[in-house]
């Protein structure tokens, strides 16, 4: 990370189709909401003045269609990245909270944890969820320096990224909360990147 004054602003999706909330949905490809589509158009009004060195997007159906209404009013040519799709939760995969609590005793909020104990049957090794996620947000990074670039994805990508580039665990950021369609930004420095915004929402506060 070399680049001075760079610039991260980290968007998650907006809210999923009512059959997949309080749902492990990991690589399931769902949609929106109603809500969930006010989020997105709401994310593009904030969005909407920032001039972006770059536009990535992961290509997950929720992802895209929460960077659509963005997409279509800046022309930008986003470029859809893999390794921002969201972690693999294997056997969890389509389980509600409680379906975990009950089959694996397990909180649901404690998922980041369980994950990195490698305690959730065929999911993805937390290590390589992190270095695809650091792989990727270092590439971002490495091709606009001095630049901004908006990175939308998903709440578990979102943590690995922030645990990446401020060097803290995994777990650790299980205490950050990263809502539907809130923005974290990170201004990065050599040596250094700092959290100046960490979930916002601006489906909540615009008019």
């Amino acid at each position: 990370m070399s680049a001075a004054h760079t610039r991260l602003i980290l968007a998650r999706h907006g809210e999923v189709e009512p059959r997949y909330q309080r749902v492990f949905g990991g690589r399931i490809d769902m949609g929106l909401s109603d809500h969930g589509h006010e989020q997105a158009a709401r994310l593009a009004d904030w969005l909407a003045g920032i001039e972006f060195a770059g536009v990535y997007v992961s290509p997950m159906k929720r992802a895209r269609l929460t960077a659509a209404p963005l997409l279509a009013r800046n022309g930008h040519d986003a470029r859809f990245v893999e390794a921002l799709r969201e972690v693999d939760f294997g056997a969890w995969t389509g389980l509600t909270w409680e379906q975990v609590q009950e089959r694996h005793q397990i909180s649901a909020f404690d998922w980041l944890h369980a994950l990195d104990r490698g305690d959730l049957p065929d999911a993805e090794p937390a290590g390589a969820f992190q270095r695809r996620v650091a792989g990727a947000v270092d590439d971002i990074i490495a091709s606009h320096p001095g630049g901004t670039s908006l990175v939308l994805c998903h709440g578990g990508v979102i943590r690995a990224a922030l645990a990446h580039l401020i060097r803290v665990p995994l777990p650790k950021t299980a205490r950050f909360e990263i809502d539907y369609a809130s923005v974290s930004i990170v201004e990065i420095a050599p040596h250094r990147a700092k959290i100046t915004l960490l979930n916002y929402t601006p489906w909540r506060s615009l008019p």
